[in-house]
């Protein structure tokens, strides 16, 4: 493997933390971002772009920004975006992970 080349294009980071309690601060999981990461998965590989070299779709736990959330990011780029719906998600997809454009009205 080339060390000069990262193991994927890029590695998409769902934060599905749920935080319990009336007090609790918000969190992106009550806000559907598992089904929105599944959207994602299902988009990657119908487009064909996933696996080694191409494109990772991964939760993860608390990113700590859930205030701006739901979040998700991009790396290597470190891009963060805020989404409401599937139709947000395919514009990440559409341009940032297929054309390498950032998409301003969703980035946080």
């Amino acid at each position: 493997m080339n060390d000069d080349k990262p193991f994927y294009e890029h590695h998409v980071f769902f934060c599905t933390n749920e935080r319990e309690g009336k007090d609790a601060r918000p969190s992106c999981g009550k806000h559907c971002a598992a089904d929105a990461m599944k959207h994602a998965k299902e988009r990657i590989k119908k487009l064909g772009l996933s696996g080694q070299g191409k494109v990772r779709i991964n939760k993860a736990g608390c990113l700590d920004r859930c205030e701006e959330g739901p979040v998700v990011v991009i790396y290597p780029q470190g891009t963060w975006y805020t989404y409401v719906d599937n139709e947000d998600i395919d514009d990440i997809i559409d341009r940032h992970i297929v054309k390498g454009e950032t998409v301003d009205r969703l980035k946080i």
